[in-house]
């Protein structure tokens, strides 16, 4: 693991040297950790277009914030295939805690024997909501999938009837 050299570049040693038997396994491996000496201009462009692309995702998973540009962008119906997906499940994430929240709040304001529990209930609310945004922003950060199981579906599907 310390020589990220390929293997193909290593200098030829005798049958009967040390360094020959311990490599062993080694000598099979690919070479998926050699660097060339000199990166090529052309191969680092797609990462850096990734890592912004990325950020803009992040942008618009934000808590609350996040609903504006997700909203600018599919206003103008730019963007990526998978910024509009992030963009909807923003969007719907967002109006469904403002919805949950009102609701709440005017439960709350409205009852005098649930008040303290509505207004307890209104807080986990809040607190899953900017949980999920969080978690869904780390999976992003790993590369993984950005949908949640049955929201995603419902956020496409209520708002490319909306929005087109």
């Amino acid at each position: 693991m310390e020589n990220f050299e390929p293997i193909d570049n290593l200098p030829t040693v005798g049958t009967g040297d040390k360094a020959q038997g311990s490599r062993g396994a080694e000598g099979q491996r690919s070479n998926s950790f050699s660097q060339s000496p000199s990166p090529n201009p052309q191969s680092l462009i797609p990462r850096e277009e990734a890592a912004a692309s990325r950020r803009l995702l992040l942008i618009h998973l934000i808590p609350v914030l996040g609903f504006f540009p997700s909203l600018w962008t599919l206003y103008r119906r730019q963007g990526s295939r998978e910024q509009l997906v992030v963009s909807r499940l923003s969007i719907t994430l967002g109006l469904t805690w403002l919805l949950g929240y009102l609701l709440l709040a005017a439960g709350a304001e409205t009852s005098n024997f649930f008040t303290l529990r509505l207004l307890i209930l209104n807080s986990f609310f809040t607190s899953s909501y900017f949980l999920v945004s969080v978690w869904l922003m780390f999976r992003l950060i790993k590369g993984k999938s950005n949908r949640l199981p049955g929201f995603s579906n419902f956020a496409e599907q209520v708002l490319n009837k909306y929005l087109h």
